[in-house]
């Protein structure tokens, strides 16, 4: 499974032209951030935080496409359930809905250290997927807000974080 999405997000950055459209500039090249949100983890809620860096590329106009990375940890720790760090590669699209707002879709893998009471830590893979919105404050600036679910094997469930984001591009 991880060799495909790698595969997958190596193929889409590796075709994509940079033919660098006009109305997505804002949208494009190198970006890194930090995140913060709720995260929620087999019912129980906690605090999200975490860096995310990426490369946006324009397919077409008002179309980007782009490999993202992303290290996050948690404060789910009660009731018997720790979650703590995850580990995700991406790929993402977004569609450039005003020269300031980005809306985008992306899925991938994930990998996730949860330990439960009784059974210790377990090292948990997955698929990932969201969406959210990207605002450019400034060409280099911007703020993001997005839904992230995480879906792990073994039967063991899956994980809702919603969180908030500021990053720059370079």
């Amino acid at each position: 499974m991880k060799t495909v999405i790698f595969a997958a997000i190596a193929a889409a950055t590796a075709v994509s032209a940079p033919a660098v459209a006009q109305d997505a500039a804002p949208f494009t090249g190198p970006r890194a951030g930090v995140t913060l949100g709720w995260d929620k983890t087999q019912g129980e809620d906690g605090f999200a935080y975490g860096v995310t860096a990426g490369y946006d590329l324009a397919l077409a106009p008002r179309v980007t496409v782009g490999p993202e990375v992303s290290f996050g940890d948690s404060t789910v720790g009660d009731q018997g359930v720790d979650a703590s760090r995850e580990i995700a590669a991406s790929l993402r699209a977004g569609y450039v809905v005003t020269p300031q707002v980005l809306a985008f879709g992306k899925v991938g893998y994930t990998n996730a250290r949860i330990e439960i009471a009784g059974l210790g830590h377990s090292s948990l893979e997955g698929v990932r997927f969201g969406g959210g919105l990207e605002y450019a404050v400034t060409p280099t600036t911007y703020i993001s807000a997005e839904y992230q679910r995480s879906e792990y094997e073994d039967d063991f469930g899956g994980r809702d974080a919603a969180i908030v984001g500021i990053g720059f591009r370079f």
